[in-house]
């Protein structure tokens, strides 16, 4: 089967770059983001298509890609008056990089499966650098089948790309992610304004310990900005809050507890009533360095 023919909703800070590397190679690639606008900034940049509503984008997708918001977003979208429902075609696979609930995913698997239509969750991680760069991490829930059609496009953008299971597989992967970048982002904050208030040369001592155990992601992409003090430079506070929400929800039904989870959202909610809404991640800092 040869796939050339793709749509893609949602032009934010990832499914813009995402979008373009599937344009970049080969694809036939529809969009359709609610502020035209920037679909229109798109299509001029990646000489792509551009369509006014989901239907509209979908209508001759083999593969939908969707990254929007929340799961009321993945609802309109799917759904509404000229939703991707209302042109979608047997046999076409979509692919729902959004993260949202395990349930949604569930949701739409099971009801578009009587259909012949297959249904993909597949959050995403990496941050706009890794959109930008094309180097995502994609962990997917759904069926095998529709996995190996769509995984030659998921690596136009993607580097570490898994089946982790059934459908909802891929989203309680990105929760797991979810709860280890919480835990990481707090005693990276803590072990920076540690070294601060210690008067110890931090250059030095990431240099050290960066190469150790201590390694990490956020460390080697975010120690710089903590210790100048700068928090624009990645996933939003109101995102990861959001995202929390969902791990929680999650853990209520499964019988997880996440003490710790709980307390650094405690945290976001607190830089939040400081008008840190847009604010990185990363910003838990700003609590622990006074």
């Amino acid at each position: 089967m040869t796939i050339n023919k793709v749509a893609f909703i949602g032009l934010g800070v990832m499914g813009y770059p995402m979008a373009g590397y599937l344009a970049k190679n080969g694809y036939e690639v529809n969009v359709y983001n609610r502020t035209i606008s920037k679909a229109e900034k798109w299509a001029k940049n990646f000489k792509g298509k551009i369509s006014y509503s989901p239907g509209e984008a979908c209508a001759d997708a083999q593969i939908i890609f969707m990254c929007v918001g929340r799961d009321e977003d993945i609802v309109e979208v799917m759904e509404s008056k000229n939703g991707i429902l209302s042109t979608i075609k047997e046999g076409t696979i979509i692919v729902d990089h959004t993260t949202a609930s395990a349930e949604i995913a569930q949701s739409y698997f099971n009801k578009l499966k009587k259909n012949d239509i297959s249904f993909l969750d597949a959050p995403i991680s990496g941050g706009q650098a890794g959109a930008e760069n094309g180097v995502l991490s994609i962990m997917i829930g759904g069926e095998e089948g529709a996995y190996h059609l769509v995984k030659p496009a998921l690596k136009s953008y993607g580097k570490a790309i898994e089946l982790i299971g059934p459908s909802g597989s891929g989203q309680v992967a990105k929760m797991i992610n979810q709860i280890c970048i919480a835990g990481l982002v707090q005693g990276l904050s803590e072990a920076m304004a540690f070294g601060k208030k210690a008067n110890v040369d931090m250059e030095k001592v990431l240099s050290v310990i960066s190469k150790g155990a201590a390694q990490s992601w956020q460390m080697e992409n975010r120690y710089r900005t903590m210790l100048d003090g700068k928090f624009d430079f990645g996933f939003a506070v109101d995102w990861m809050r959001k995202d929390l929400s969902i791990c929680f929800s999650e853990a209520k039904k499964n019988g997880a507890h996440l003490p710790i989870t709980e307390i650094v959202d405690r945290y976001y909610a607190e830089i939040q009533n400081k008008g840190g809404n847009r604010l990185d991640t990363s910003s838990l800092m700003k609590l622990v360095d006074k």
